[in-house]
């Protein structure tokens, strides 16, 4: 029983760390668009501006 407990251990840590992983790739995705978004609206700006 102990042999199972420390395999559902090591599976649960490996899981967290594989969802943190992929969880601040999706962060720095959101940012990039956001980052995007924000470009294109500072461009529309400057040409009406001008």
């Amino acid at each position: 029983m102990n042999t199972l407990l420390r395999k559902s251990s090591a599976l649960a840590l490996l899981a967290l760390m594989l969802a943190s992983l992929s969880a601040c790739n999706t962060i720095e995705g959101v940012g990039k668009d956001v980052q995007e978004v924000g470009e294109e609206v500072e461009e529309a700006a400057d040409e009406t501006k001008n």
